[in-house]
């Protein structure tokens, strides 16, 4: 069958062969025709500049996208509210499938998205509004998951049962390129993988180059962000979520973002998560800005690879 392609990003050695706390990527929120593009001609310029937890309301010319769970009586509405304010959607349709004891369940993730067959997604993914479809949340860490990762095979395989239902939107996992890597799998359905930044883990300068090249060496795309609320270095004083996190400083932002900006590799931008607290600052909004410029000057780069 045609390798139907993928998505990830890069700052972190490639050999890594077990997944803990330094490789979370941070918390979630919850057929058009083969030859239809990932983005009409009137989609906009550059690469999503998105946010998880952002509403349509709320997107602007400086945030264009939200990533967030959604179920199919509202799926319609959200994306025609987003495409109303020339945004962009990466949607999480299966949600946190699990059995009775917290790992993930196949069976159930299916069954939630089969819940989708009879609506009409075509026209947004033909004119660019609806960029991919979240497949699940690190599946690479064990705690989050009843004490067991999600193999690398199970999720090519929630790939190809998404692929099934929509073949020309990307499939993308938010797992890091090198433990997408690390399988001796093909992957075949899945698209891309996502590099999501922290300053605590992902401190080497080669980083974003590294996890670029991961993400070649497996064919996958590369999508990419920042974990804003939990991956500082401690200089903005400003507390995060979780004991001993930091949120990002203005000139954190500008630092981690550009380098994964200046990726050409890059097919998408993300951050976790919006708050207002946060997001309102002045420091932060000047620098959030400046990024999302950098966002629309980049190459209109396919998560399909």
């Amino acid at each position: 069958m045609k390798r139907i392609s993928k998505l990830c990003l890069a700052f972190v050695p490639l050999a890594f062969t077990a997944c803990d706390n330094s490789d979370r990527v941070g918390p979630t929120p919850e057929r058009a025709s083969e030859e239809a593009p990932q983005f009409a001609a009137a989609a906009p310029a550059g690469i999503v500049f998105a946010s998880f937890g952002l509403q349509p309301s709320q997107m602007s010319s400086v945030h264009t996208g939200g990533v967030r769970g959604i179920t199919p009586s509202a799926i319609l509405s959200y994306l025609a509210q987003t495409k109303a304010k020339g945004g962009r959607a990466l949607l999480n349709l299966g949600r946190e499938a699990r059995n009775a004891d917290g790992t993930f369940s196949l069976t159930a993730w299916k069954a939630r998205i089969d819940q989708y067959r009879g609506v009409n997604l075509g026209p947004y993914i033909a004119d660019g509004t609806l960029i991919g479809h979240f497949l699940v949340d690190e599946p690479h860490f064990q705690s989050r998951w009843g004490g067991k990762i999600i193999p690398q095979s199970t999720v090519e395989e929630m790939a190809r049962h998404s692929k099934q239902l929509w073949p020309t939107m990307a499939t993308i996992v938010n797992a890091p390129l090198h433990w997408l890597a690390d399988s001796p799998i093909t992957y075949t359905f899945l698209d891309a993988g996502w590099a999501m930044y922290w300053s605590s883990t992902s401190s080497n300068p080669k980083w974003a180059a590294n996890q670029v090249a991961s993400a070649k060496r497996k064919g996958l795309g590369m999508f990419s962000g920042l974990n804003v609320l939990d991956g500082g270095n401690g200089t903005s004083g400003f507390r995060g979520n979780y004991p001993h996190r930091w949120a990002m400083s203005a000139s954190e932002l500008r630092s981690y973002g550009s380098a994964l900006l200046s990726q050409s590799y890059v097919c998408g931008f993300a951050m976790w998560k919006y708050t207002s607290a946060y997001y309102d600052r002045p420091d932060i909004k000047s620098a959030m800005a400046e990024l999302s410029t950098k966002a629309k000057n980049h190459a209109k780069t396919s998560c399909r690879q």
